[in-house]
């Protein structure tokens, strides 16, 4: 082996580091390729709560990463979903975190009407499925409303045209919530004024509307666009107000017709669902009158016929009276043979009662009464006396059990057995009281072992400074002042304390600090 090697190719080039590399590559393809515009369909789309939304573009071979940033989403007239063939504007530029590149997108829109329409389907599948379409949930519109709340621009012709068609047919009160018709404003400004009409309180400063109505001229596509989005669907089928949906012309439809409760092919005819014609309506109200008084006479008539008839079948009131007036008169006839008969049974009965009650027979009755309650007198006294003797007897027998040298022994003995508890108790609290003394004790004795306090005794001090504990050298030089804690006291020393130039402060109290302490 030489003892100069020749250079082996590659080892005289310059070395560069990882970001080094990363910038030249980025300047390289940013200088390449400035704006451009691709074509492709939009695979995975993340939004997360920056803001920022990030999607991959990709064709039949090749796949490239998107990302839109959150200022230039919130302007932007089509938002990216999944599936959906697009344009997209922007430039390319390099992620070096990931060792990737990707296209900052600053405008993407659908890749021409089949791309819409494919996008529409999609919607339109997917809120079908979640049942928004259903013919059950569609509510019947109110034949005459007080008020009526028209979601449209107030600026255009058909406004004048749904005003002026109310007017003609029954004219109502009308609400008008201004919103643009197209544009990236103009889905979020429809939904939020759906919104906004059925949160207002009925009966309240502004009235809530019986009936909406949802309009705009016919255009193209694209201008009806904000009508197919899905936050327009969902509001409409949100709404517990009835709406119609008057978008475009009659060979117009968007997703909001298919939510709707009824959908109108013009705004014109929006406005003749909404009310019936007033003269119209005049006429039915007279012919309903007329025919409502025809049948009444007509009714009238045939009740009171009937009544007659009835009448002819039911009997003269002469001969309803007839029977129960012969039966009056019969009554009449057997009541004074009744009643004579009667007091002569009742007489013939208190004579034999009477005969029973003569004066001898209560006398007799009396003394035999007077005799029985003189016996019974006669045993009453010795069985009070029986009586009174016996409770007297028992009275004795307990009195004699109370005697008062046997309640004051009884008093005793308990009063030695209390005073034997409270000596108990008092001791045993006691020696409570001096098991929890000790312990408070000990536990005093081990703070002190473990408080840096002890360790101030054996000649160590404590540094602070600018009101934190200083640990190293470096950190003592830093500090505009030092607060020196012996065992005894503290001393704080002034400014330049890190070149050993600081003048300490007079001590207040206290012995000086031994040489062996500041170290």
């Amino acid at each position: 082996m030489d003892l100069i090697d020749d250079p082996r190719e590659g080892q005289n080039s310059p070395e560069f580091s990882v970001t080094e590399l990363s910038g030249a590559i980025k300047r390289v393809i940013e200088g390449e390729f400035g704006h451009v515009r691709i074509r492709g369909e939009v695979g995975r789309v993340s939004r997360p709560r920056s803001g920022h939304i990030y999607l991959d573009l990709k064709d039949d071979k090749s796949v490239i990463s998107g990302v839109i940033w959150k200022g230039v989403s919130a302007r932007l007239d089509t938002q990216p979903e999944e599936g959906m063939e697009v344009v997209a504007t922007g430039r390319v530029t390099t992620f070096g975190g990931q060792s990737k590149y990707q296209i900052v997108i600053e405008d993407i829109k659908p890749a021409g009407m089949g791309a819409l329409m494919a996008l529409l389907e999609k919607r339109k599948k997917a809120l079908a499925a979640e049942g928004l379409f259903e013919a059950s949930r569609k509510r019947p519109l109110p034949y005459l409303p007080e008020v009526i709340g028209v979601v449209t621009s107030p600026s255009g012709a058909v406004i004048r045209d749904i005003l002026h068609r109310l007017r003609d047919r029954f004219p109502r009160k009308v609400l008008i919530w201004p919103v643009a018709v197209q544009g990236a404003k103009c889905a979020p400004e429809v939904a939020r004024a759906i919104a906004g009409f059925n949160a207002l309180t009925p009966g309240g400063a502004i009235p809530r509307p019986d009936l909406l109505i949802v309009a705009r001229g016919g255009g193209s596509v694209e201008d009806l666009w904000g009508f197919n989005e899905e936050i327009v669907a969902r509001a409409a089928a949100a709404s517990q107000i009835p709406l119609i949906s008057a978008v475009g012309h009659e060979t117009d439809t968007t997703l909001i017709d298919y939510v709707s409760d009824r959908r109108a092919p013009t705004p014109t005819a929006a406005a003749e669902l909404a009310v019936p014609v007033r003269h119209e309506l005049a006429a039915w109200l007279d012919s309903q009158e007329a025919r409502m008084r025809v049948l009444l006479s007509q009714g009238l008539s045939r009740r009171d016929q009937r009544l007659r008839d009835m009448a002819r079948a039911l009997p003269r009131a002469d001969t309803l009276l007839d029977g129960p007036r012969q039966r009056l008169d019969r009554a009449g006839e057997k009541l004074e043979p009744a009643l004579i008969a009667g007091v002569q049974r009742r007489r013939v009965r208190l004579a034999d009662v009477s005969g029973s009650l003569r004066p001898a027979t209560l006398r007799q009755r009396v003394a035999q009464d007077r005799r029985r309650l003189g016996e019974i007198a006669a045993r009453l006294a010795p069985a009070l006396a029986r009586g009174v003797a016996a409770r007297r007897d028992r009275f004795e027998s307990r009195a004699r059990g109370f005697r008062p040298a046997a309640l004051a022994q009884d008093r005793a003995r308990k009063a030695e057995a209390f005073a034997v508890l409270v000596a108990r108790l008092s001791d045993a609290g006691q020696r409570q009281t001096r098991g929890w003394r000790q312990r408070i004790d000990a536990l005093d004795r081990l703070r002190e072992t473990l408080s840096y306090k002890a360790t101030l005794a054996r000649g160590y001090a404590v540094v602070r400074g600018d009101g934190a504990v200083v640990t190293g050298k470096a950190a003592a030089g830093k500090a505009t002042s030092l607060e020196i804690e012996f065992a005894d006291g503290r001393i704080t020393v002034g400014a330049g304390g890190a070149s050993g130039g600081g003048k300490a402060a007079p001590r207040k109290a206290g012995k000086p600090p031994e040489q062996g302490s500041l170290f």
